[in-house]
């Protein structure tokens, strides 16, 4: 059994990848209100500042920030993915070790979470959450996707409103968080 091994940093900034069990869904475009609800609960509970994030139809992205002295991330996904699904009517293909846990066929289990470093890595972080709808060929311009921070880093003077379209793909370094 793997050894899943997170680094936890009280008031942390973390990048975030959270996906459907089903790759080819679009159960969180589909249901982006109930999403955001869910996401609304747990930070009335337990908040956090959202620093960007994109919902694409089977996966998003987030950047966090956690409150100086807690470093529990993964109990407010946890709670995120709960409160989604529940809203959910139970239509989905469960496996039998799934049934088993009485668990349901909508997240996988697990989530890829990258502590930000410095400076540099959090602009890297934020370019990559945003270019992510024209990376996955949704659309060709960043400023068209409408479940994204993108809007609001604008409103905020982050980014120009013309940042990145498909010209500028290459600017993200690597794949980060992919």
């Amino acid at each position: 059994m793997p050894d899943y091994r997170r680094n936890r940093m009280p008031g942390g900034t973390y990048f975030f990848t959270v996906n459907l069990l089903e790759r080819n869904s679009s159960l969180l475009f589909d249901h982006i209100d109930a999403l955001r609800d869910a996401v609304r609960t747990v930070r009335v509970r337990r908040p956090f500042l959202i620093d960007a994030w994109v919902v694409l139809p089977d996966h998003m992205h987030a950047i966090w920030t956690l409150p100086d002295d807690d470093s529990g991330y993964s109990g407010r996904w946890k709670a995120i993915k709960i409160a989604f699904a529940k809203t959910l009517p139970k239509t989905e293909r469960i496996s039998p070790a799934r049934a088993a846990r009485g668990e349901r066929g909508i997240w996988q289990r697990r989530f890829w979470e990258h502590t930000i470093r410095d400076d540099t890595d959090y602009a890297a972080q934020m370019d990559y959450v945003h270019i992510n709808p024209v990376k996955h060929g949704l659309v060709s311009h960043v400023r068209d996707w409408p479940h994204s921070s993108f809007h609001h880093c604008v409103s905020r003077g982050i980014y120009e409103p013309d940042w990145a379209g498909q010209e500028n793909l290459e600017l993200p370094a690597g794949e980060r968080g992919a």
